[in-house]
């Protein structure tokens, strides 16, 4: 291919009348290659050939899996791998990456709701001085979904019983009780989270509450966080708010108790960024749309049953605990309160009015089994009778020997 500099040498070679076949031996090219060269007047343009791509063979199976929705691009690349793809992830980044902005449900839409109809709840956690040492703190918020007016409970646990002993707080707090609640995917309140076409399993106990309660229990999309976008920035609020204005408390109580006089000093107070009015004033106009609290409180007691050993104990996180006499070896059903009083009853499946057979403050391994003299009594009774026999059969037993 004839450079620009070689045109030059043909056009000055053409005004001197060298004829074009010995222009074209100088150069080393076809006579015809001067020929046209001359008949252009220039040189002729390089034009680039634009190498393709590994993907473009892909690429209508690339867009038929993002309008499926698929857009993460390690699953699409090992889709189009299994087609014979042998490119890199890197040029398929760069080929979804313009193409996200027609992603569906990009966009969100608020979505609101009537009064008394949401309730949300999450939990969160920190780090602070309880009693003079740095403690873990859990605290639920449950936030109503209406007024955006929240309450929170702090604990150290955030098991099933303490998320139901939270959530009934909030309820009691509020004075009244959401259509729904929406839970965040925790084993306390979820078995088994929704999956397509597929509804949530919930916990039994959960259900039983619900029922009690008269709520609906509802679980958001996993790996969605706008479904319950409300009370998680609530948790974000608490640690940048709360727990930066108090930063040592003398006591669970006293921590639980500073919470309730900030809520109703500044977090009721506050104008709410998206609905542009107190919380407090919009409360009042959902608290009558909320249901009424049942008469008698949910029983949020650890519970399970035991076996009663031989010597009259039962075991209760590793330590042994002891019951009247005449239970052991029988099933006995145990209920632990958040307040570590541990009740036991002879029904495994024990009534609301039945009364324990024993109760008991959790203590640690370290300080041993806890015993109430009164429950062996009939056993060190048993243990004391002697067999008394006649003074004969020892005589008897004298003269044989």
């Amino acid at each position: 291919m004839l450079k620009k500099e070689d045109y030059m040498v043909i056009k000055a070679l053409k005004q001197r009348g060298v004829y074009l076949k010995d222009i074209a031996a100088d150069l080393g090219v076809h006579p015809k290659t001067v020929s046209r060269a001359v008949q252009r007047g220039g040189a002729p343009q390089r034009q680039g050939k634009r190498a393709g791509s590994k993907l473009d063979p892909y690429k209508p199976m690339v867009d038929g899996l993002l309008s499926e929705e698929v857009w993460n691009a390690v699953v699409v690349l090992r889709e189009i791998q299994a087609e014979g793809y042998t490119g890199g992830v890197t040029i398929l980044r760069e080929y979804i990456q313009p193409k996200r902005v027609m992603r569906a449900g990009k966009a969100t839409v608020r979505f609101e709701t009537a009064p008394g109809e949401q309730l949300q709840t999450d939990w969160g956690e920190i780090v602070t001085k309880v009693a003079g040492q740095p403690t873990k703190v859990y605290f639920i918020v449950n936030e109503l979904c209406f007024s955006r007016r929240f309450h929170f409970w702090c604990t150290d646990s955030q098991d099933a019983e303490h998320t139901y002993e939270g959530l009934i707080r909030s309820f009691e707090y509020f004075g009244g009780v959401t259509q729904q609640v929406v839970v965040d995917n925790q084993k306390s309140a979820v078995l088994k989270t929704r999956h397509h076409d597929e509804p949530a399993r919930f916990n039994e106990r959960f259900l039983d509450m619900a029922a009690l309660y008269g709520f609906t229990p509802r679980a958001c999309r996993p790996y969605r966080a706008r479904t319950k976008g409300k009370d998680e920035r609530m948790v974000g609020y608490l640690k940048q708010h709360f727990f930066v204005r108090y930063r040592a408390f003398d006591g669970w109580a006293h921590l639980n108790q500073q919470a309730e006089g900030w809520l109703a000093a500044e977090a009721d107070q506050r104008v709410h960024g998206t609905v542009k009015e107190v919380v407090a004033e919009r409360f009042a106009r959902e608290q009558p749309a909320l249901g009424p609290l049942p008469a008698q409180r949910y029983d949020t007691a650890y519970r399970e049953l035991r076996q009663v050993a031989w010597d009259a104990y039962i075991e209760v996180r590793g330590n042994r605990y002891s019951v009247p006499a005449d239970l052991a070896g029988q099933s006995v059903a145990v209920r632990i309160g958040l307040d570590d009083v541990l009740r036991v009853y002879r029904t495994p499946a024990p009534d609301p009015d039945e009364l324990p057979v024993a109760i008991h403050h959790l203590r640690s391994v370290q300080q041993g089994w806890l015993t109430v003299p009164e429950h062996h009594i009939a056993l060190w009774q048993s243990a004391l009778k002697v067999d008394q026999r006649p003074l004969q059969v020892y005589e008897e037993v004298a003269q044989w020997s």
